[in-house]
């Protein structure tokens, strides 16, 4: 049983090291190509559209209303 358990713990280790390039590649080239497309746009850029889109989606001023005396 425990030789069972070995060989597929091998088997599992194998898989494991053999496709993990394979499987990283695409995950670092798109994080490389996002740093690329963020550095490309100047800074006040960024701070701009977020300030614009935070006046644009901030919650609405909900003003207090009277206690009703019944």
């Amino acid at each position: 049983m425990l030789r069972i358990i070995l060989i597929a713990l091998l088997g599992l280790y194998l898989i494991a090291v053999g496709l993990w390039p394979a499987a990283a590649a695409p995950v670092s080239l798109l994080v490389a190509g996002l740093a690329v497309v963020l550095s490309l746009i100047p800074t006040p850029v960024w701070l701009l559209t977020a300030g614009i889109a935070w006046l644009r989606n901030r919650p609405a001023h909900v003003p207090a209303t009277a206690p009703i005396d019944a």
